[in-house]
């Protein structure tokens, strides 16, 4: 089974799951725990082949998104987690959204932090690339160049870092079945473009997350009777660590007004 972290709350009822992106772990989150784990009972999942999670599964030679989300849902499962609230990152949106589709019954919200909802040609054209030469270099060659690409200011220093740092720590044969991942990426997500869940679902992205963010608001002119973007300011693609402020509060905000039971009318009676 994935490995896992809870943070019990002492009187909550309420779950938050959080999911870390393609490369990361469960550490990303690192900047969210203290502030999510005073209103919530917290749940980190390392998904296959990543961070304390490395070994831990059976390996096949191919993945799909299917098989991660399966494997979070045993987690669930194990746990007897009730339906909770959903958090993921880059890659772990997609992750979560997947959950969603097989088992919508566990989830109350979809918090979709530096979502992937569709691929701009630089993004598309850096996968070709990086499918032709996969077998050729290091995959560290091609994550360290994806990563400046992807946060190149300043102000994503840290999160490039740490994006890096936890790369390193997976597998090149690990790397290989992952990006296998992306032959299904396309119509996954033209999927999702049509299809709407009725699931509430916040769209959290940093207003610098140049890749992403124009798809984010291009799918809301469509999708708008369930979903709704938050803009994080001064960040970008992982929004959670270049701005952890703002993004604790306003998922908080959020969260708090999607739990408050509704007002009752009978003192109107």
């Amino acid at each position: 089974m994935l490995h896992y972290q809870e943070y019990r709350h002492p009187t909550s009822k309420e779950w938050l799951v959080l999911l870390h992106g393609a490369g990361g772990s469960s550490i990303v989150w690192y900047k969210q725990i203290r502030a999510f784990s005073a209103h919530f009972n917290l749940l980190l999942i390392d998904l296959k082949g990543h961070g304390k999670s490395i070994g831990k599964t059976l390996y096949t030679p191919r993945y799909s998104f299917t098989d991660i989300a399966v494997d979070v849902l045993k987690v669930l499962q194990t746990l007897s987690v009730p339906p909770c609230h959903f958090m993921g990152i880059s890659l772990g949106a997609i992750v979560i959204r997947k959950i969603a589709e097989l088992e919508m019954s566990r989830v109350k919200t979809l918090l979709m932090a530096g979502a992937v909802v569709g691929l701009n040609f630089r993004s598309q054209f850096l996968m070709r690339v990086a499918a032709r030469v996969r077998h050729l270099v290091p995959y560290m060659w091609i994550y360290r160049i994806y990563a400046n690409i992807l946060m190149p200011r300043k102000r994503h220093k840290t999160s490039r870092r740490l994006f890096i740092n936890e790369a390193a720590k997976i597998r090149q044969k690990e790397f290989l079945r992952w990006f296998s991942l992306t032959a299904d990426l396309s119509p996954l997500l033209r999927f999702f473009r049509t299809v709407e869940l009725p699931v509430p679902t916040v769209y959290i992205m940093g207003e610098e997350d140049y890749m992403f963010l124009p798809q984010v608001k291009a799918l809301l002119k469509v999708q708008h009777r369930y979903s709704s973007l938050i803009i994080v300011p001064d960040a970008g693609h992982i929004c959670n660590i270049d701005n952890a402020a703002f993004f604790n509060r306003v998922t908080l905000e959020t969260l708090e007004a999607l739990t408050v039971p509704p007002a009752s009318d009978e003192g109107g009676r």
